[in-house]
């Protein structure tokens, strides 16, 4: 096995976030709530979840922060950048996901927390004003004061490492053009203000010139692109991405594989949501939905496949609808009505109503992200982490590979990554070498 030198977590974690509403000040008030021992991290891996090294007999299960390098809680520093001025407390409190008392409890250290001017541009979240933001006259400079941002952060916080993770609202639909095709093309579109180049992607160039990981927690097109994934290689910094997979869509990439495990035919999945938050505001907007369509759509083409199963799988009928209600706030409603069919071509029918917290299930995602991109850069694991596809609707990979979407295959990738990191052996539950041994016992 290769040998794999993963330089050790020392000094402070910087975790700078594009957006700091509901999903980063959840994350953010989340962490400091651990720190002090008035909640637990629930559903985050690096923090709650075990690890199986060697065979079952050996009964070696650490949890994955004491596995591998991770940096600690208490090492870790937030900033980032939002189109609103308020600080973190503000925003903890307006945003509604958590309960006032708890946010009492960590008022001090989020009230320190104050964003940064943003990169905005109407075109590409329509239905928000942005007033905290950023002015210049080329996209050239917008990109350079974010350079600035992110040097000056990490000097005044005496931060040893930096990552970025996009918490930020989803942006219009549009396709690769030109501009995207390479870096030289890119970089000249910067000092040219070409319009196709959205302000996720300037935030993801800055911190890939800046050698900070970058991970997109929106479907929106950014990091998938070969002039970002050129910029990656090029400054040898891990990527990943994209569309944090939280309530409606991580039920479907749990219940389709049992589906398809047990070789059922699925003619149908109507899947609808409504949600009442500043995401669902976005998404009211048919430009802004169309980019969240796509990356919920394909979930289930990427488990249930047409092509190896036409039989089962080839006339599903897949439709996805968002509604804006705000009276839910960040509570969302997921409903799903999936028309299957068994032996004989009988039919049945599973019903699903999820009501999720969205910023609750993404939070742990963030922490996650932000300490397994960290970890792959000290490994000195560059480019498209294709291992990290647990966490995404639309995960990110090689263009001529198709992406995983079966959530148990992702955390056996995800598992066996760490393991190969740390030289231990990889599993693959063949378990065969178990009964082989009971064998040659029973012949001698």
């Amino acid at each position: 096995m290769k040998d794999i030198i993963v330089q050790p977590a020392s000094g402070k974690l910087g975790i700078l976030m594009p957006g700091m509403g509901a999903v980063a000040t959840t994350f953010v008030a989340g962490v400091l709530a651990s720190r002090k021992g008035i909640a637990q991290p629930t559903g985050s891996l690096t923090q709650t979840a075990n690890i199986r090294l060697g065979k079952r007999t050996d009964n070696r299960n650490p949890k994955i922060k004491d596995f591998v390098p991770l940096a600690n809680l208490n090492d870790l520093v937030f900033g980032g950048w939002d189109v609103y001025a308020d600080s973190m407390y503000d925003a903890a409190v307006n945003a509604g996901v958590l309960e006032r008392g708890l946010i009492e409890l960590v008022k001090d250290e989020l009230e320190t927390i104050k964003p940064m001017k943003a990169v905005f541009d109407k075109r590409y979240v329509k239905n928000l004003d942005g007033t905290n933001v950023k002015t210049a006259a080329t996209k050239h400079e917008l990109v350079e004061a974010l350079l600035e941002d992110i040097e000056n952060f990490k000097i005044a916080n005496d931060c040893e490492r930096l990552v970025m993770v996009w918490c930020g609202s989803t942006e219009i639909y549009h396709e690769a053009k030109e501009v995207h095709a390479s870096l030289a093309n890119f970089e000249a579109g910067l000092l040219n203000n070409d319009p196709d180049i959205a302000p996720s992607m300037m935030y993801a160039y800055a911190a890939l010139k800046s050698n900070v990981p970058f991970a997109m927690g929106a479907p929106n097109l950014c990091l998938d692109i070969p002039a970002l994934e050129e910029l990656a290689k090029l400054t040898e910094t891990p990527i990943a991405g994209k569309d944090f997979k939280t309530g409606q869509t991580l039920m479907k990439t749990i219940v389709a594989p049992g589906l398809r495990a047990r070789a059922l035919g699925v003619r149908g999945w109507f899947s609808t949501n409504i949600l009442g938050n500043r995401d669902g505001l976005v998404l009211d907007a048919p430009e802004n939905f169309k980019t969240k369509e796509v990356s919920k759509g394909n979930v289930l083409d990427g488990i249930l496949d047409a092509n190896i199963n036409p039989e089962l799988y080839g006339d599903i009928h897949h439709k996805v609808r968002i509604e804006y209600y705000p009276p839910l706030g960040d509570n969302k409603e997921g409903w799903d009505n999936i028309d299957i069919f068994g032996w004989l071509g009988y039919q049945m029918q599973i019903k699903i109503n999820f009501l999720c917290r969205d910023s609750i299930l993404a939070a742990p995602i963030v922490l996650d992200l932000a300490l397994f991109l960290d970890l792959a850069k000290r490994a000195q694991l560059s480019g498209i982490q294709e291992w990290l596809s647990f966490y995404w609707k639309a995960p990110q990979t090689l263009p001529e590979l198709e992406p995983v979407h079966d959530i148990f295959k992702q955390l056996e990738k995800l598992e066996n990554t760490l393991r190969y990191l740390m030289g231990e052996e990889l599993i693959n539950n063949l378990g065969m070498d178990y009964y082989e041994d009971v064998d040659q016992e029973i012949e001698a």
